[in-house]
């Protein structure tokens, strides 16, 4: 039977995806390879975000026909849907296609592997497009946490952001497809569920729902312990809906609040919608009803026409705001959306700037690491090191670790109460676990 190996790179929903093509394909009788280079087909999950992005896609498609000669290539995903003539400068891939109906990958496989002919199909995103339901993969690599992807597609138009043209308009999984995947993970023995999605706090707004309505629903189901959320839009969280999610012991108290600048006058090139005063009223308001919250977030540098003085502005509300965690980047020119033709910033300025951030970054992070000294928190472990330490996160995603020593079994898949006694630069370390 066919091998097929997959390579993905990427936000947590390309993550989920490729998890339900590997379903899809073990469906269909085809085995799940963990090597490239006997595989028979060999699948390339990208991502466009950045340029970075691009060039690890289009390098591993090369590299793979290389290690690989008679395999079948697939590109997939972000990148050809955002830029499809990138299929006619790429004969290395025997099949390109884009975000939209993956269900048809396996077809067009199967048809290469009897007429070797090559297929580009690359489907346009229209204003009234479904959400596309994929087989339900409830593997996902052994992972103890279990992505859910329930929206897709983006509304908003970032100034700098190529994803509403490689993802399409906002779309949401139904209530009862939401449910019903939930069951199936809670079947499998997942007890943390995260729901991602392209721009997640949109979710349910096409047919009266929000956010906090899947929250519900995840947390209803037996046997699952946390729901987590992914990335949010700070815009989209009202006061109504943090009540509702304080209400819910299942919930997590991480908020991954996307700010990408400090500066009200980066902000709205950006075409934001919000202010920094906006954002802080938001933290706050967190901060009142889930003391124990952690608040993380992505930080852009280098944004076009972006001064010295947005950038200092910028580190100041990022120390002011104390977050747990910024995930740091530099702003990388998409062709198509309206901040390419701006001015931009150097590669040297902006290196210079994104040093500074992650360095603030680093500072902030171990602090958040030393308030959770002396408290008690359930850990769900997740992996052992083997020889030192079992690892694990507490409800607001900070990782955990206890010495190997306190129990010699396995505590993969369980939750246990650990009191924090110490910390490193981005971990805690506890001492004792117990089971409330």
């Amino acid at each position: 039977m066919y091998k097929v190996y997959f390579i993905t790179y990427g936000c947590k929903v390309n993550q989920y995806e490729t998890e339900c093509l590997k379903k899809d394909f073990s469906h269909k009788g085809f085995i799940i390879s963990t090597e490239a280079k006997n595989s028979d087909i060999v699948i390339v999950n990208s991502c466009t975000v950045t340029a970075s992005g691009d060039s690890k896609s289009l390098y591993a498609v090369r590299k793979m026909r290389k290690l690989n000669p008679m395999a079948v290539i697939v590109l997939t995903g972000c990148l050809p849907q955002a830029t499809p003539e990138i299929a006619e400068k790429l004969p290395e891939a025997d099949i390109v296609t884009g975000t939209k109906n993956r269900n048809r990958i396996i077809t067009l496989v199967e048809e290469h592997l009897n007429n070797k002919h090559r297929s580009v199909e690359i489907g346009e995103y229209g204003k009234s497009d479904g959400f596309e339901i994929l087989p339900v993969n409830t593997g996902f690599d052994t992972k103890t946490r279990a992505y859910i992807k329930i929206q897709d597609g983006c509304n908003q138009f970032c100034s700098y952001c190529i994803i509403p043209y490689a993802r399409g308009r906002c779309r949401s999984k139904s209530i009862e497809d939401l449910k019903s995947e939930a069951e199936a993970v809670a079947l499998a023995g997942h007890k943390e569920i995260v729901l991602v999605g392209i721009n997640l706090a949109f979710y349910g707004a096409e047919f009266g729902k929000r956010l906090v309505d899947a929250v519900e629903v995840c947390s209803g189901v037996s046997g699952i312990e946390r729901v987590r959320l992914g990335s949010l839009e700070p815009e989209m969280i009202s006061d109504e809906d943090l009540v509702r999610l304080s209400e819910l012991k299942q919930f997590c108290p991480q908020f991954h609040l996307s700010l990408q600048s400090g500066s009200a006058g980066v902000l709205k090139r950006m075409n934001r919608h919000y202010t920094p005063n906006e954002y802080t009223t938001l933290v706050e308001k967190i901060r009142k009803i889930f003391p124990d919250a952690s608040i993380t977030t992505d930080i852009m540098v280098g944004f076009p026409l972006e001064t010295d003085d947005e950038f200092q502005e910028s580190l100041e509300f990022v120390r002011k705001t104390g977050f747990a965690k910024i995930h740091v980047f530099q702003y990388s020119p998409r062709k198509g959306t309206k901040a390419c033709q701006l001015p931009q910033i150097s590669k040297n300025i902006k290196e210079e700037r994104a040093e500074k951030m992650k360095a603030l970054g680093a500072e902030l992070e171990k602090k958040h690491c030393e308030k959770q000294i002396g408290k008690t928190v359930p850990v769900l472990f997740e992996r052992e090191n083997c020889t030192e330490f079992h690892h694990g996160y507490a409800p607001d995603y900070t990782l955990i670790k206890i010495p190997q020593k306190i129990s010699k079994k396995s505590l993969r898949n369980m939750i246990f109460y650990v009191t924090i006694k110490e910390c490193g630069s981005d971990y805690c370390i506890g001492d004792t676990i117990t089971t409330e």
